[in-house]
């Protein structure tokens, strides 16, 4: 569905960046179900949660709709997201965005609390190497209170299984072909659409000075996230969902 977003309002970039999203992982709405099932039954219905490069605040959304009660602080150094994320929640008490940078070892200061009931992200920590994520889930060992959690939901591939590895890429490809030639946005032209709009030209540009076109960093297994997880002070860590592609690794402080 080709979406005409141009000098649109708030929500209509919300909803363009979701479906630009869902052309890459259609089973994004399932992860995030299933991440906040996992907050309700571990740290309960009104949780303070740590939206973790939180790009539009996609996860804030959805805990908010869920949770009347819970308190949000999403995090991200994208100035274009950012942008959106804000014009979105603007006049919502319940969320307040931070912009830093997640490998900028003091980045936990700007943030306005000590402790998280729930630190949660999404398709976005493997722009990181995996130096880089070892260090940041160190920080979230002391981030998240005693008996609070952390999820992950992120591309964790499998390298054990060439041949199912081979055959899913070929059967998710020609999908996505097809969705794209009935005028699906993909990423590039997403942010085409974002430097074409007056409000989000100059952070734009600016983005794409911080990160060029697209992530260099690591995809490591599901069972290094837990490994590394339980490392920084989890008691306990593992998938609690996966696809043939990603997974969501949950740590229970």
């Amino acid at each position: 569905m080709t979406e005409t977003v141009v000098g649109a309002d708030w929500q209509a970039w919300q909803n363009s960046w979701d479906r630009q999203q869902e052309w890459y992982l259609p089973d994004r709405e399932e992860r995030f179900r299933v991440m906040l099932d996992m907050v309700e039954a571990l740290v309960g219905p009104e949780p303070r949660v740590l939206d973790l490069a939180c790009g539009t605040g996609s996860i804030s959304d959805r805990l908010l709709k869920r949770f009347p009660g819970a308190e949000s602080v999403g995090v991200d150094l994208d100035p274009a997201l950012l942008a959106i994320a804000e014009g979105y929640f603007e006049g919502e008490s319940r969320v307040r965005f931070v912009r830093a940078d997640l490998k900028d070892p003091r980045w936990t200061e700007k943030l306005p609390h000590d402790s998280y009931d729930a630190v949660l992200t999404a398709t976005a920590l493997h722009w990181l190497h995996t130096e880089d994520l070892r260090a940041l889930y160190g920080q979230l060992g002391t981030l998240v209170r005693d008996g609070g959690v952390f999820m992950n939901a992120d591309h964790m591939p499998e390298e054990g299984t060439p041949r199912i590895n081979a055959a899913e890429r070929a059967f998710r490809h020609a999908r996505m072909d097809a969705a794209k030639a009935s005028g699906a946005v993909d990423w590039a032209e997403w942010w085409q659409l974002a430097a074409a709009d007056p409000r989000l030209a100059a952070p734009t540009a600016e983005r794409f000075e911080i990160y060029g076109e697209h992530a260099d960093g690591d995809t490591p297994s599901a069972a290094w996230h837990a490994a590394v997880l339980r490392d920084s002070g989890f008691a306990e860590a593992r998938p609690v969902w996966a696809s043939p592609t990603d997974a969501l690794v949950l740590g229970l402080k």
